[in-house]
């Protein structure tokens, strides 16, 4: 999965340093189907979370990956 996240050293902008945790706190929602506030401290700030699952959704990162994947 990680070639196919944005974040990359390689990539324009930040480095993203926790993809893996993001993905896993994404995970966890669709899991338990738990609202963006519920989502544990682990995982990080639910609001960061939140827009960073938003902006991927309007760059079609989800959708790239999702392909991949397939």
């Amino acid at each position: 999965m990680e070639p196919h996240l944005p974040g990359k050293r390689m990539d324009p902008g930040r480095t993203a340093v926790d993809s893996r945790l993001f993905v896993e706190a994404v995970l966890w929602l669709a899991r338990t189907g738990s609202p963006w506030r519920d989502l544990p401290e682990l995982f990080g700030n639910w609001n960061s979370a939140f827009v960073r699952f938003s902006r991927w959704s309007k760059r079609g990162v989800w959708d790239r990956l999702f392909a991949a994947m397939a």
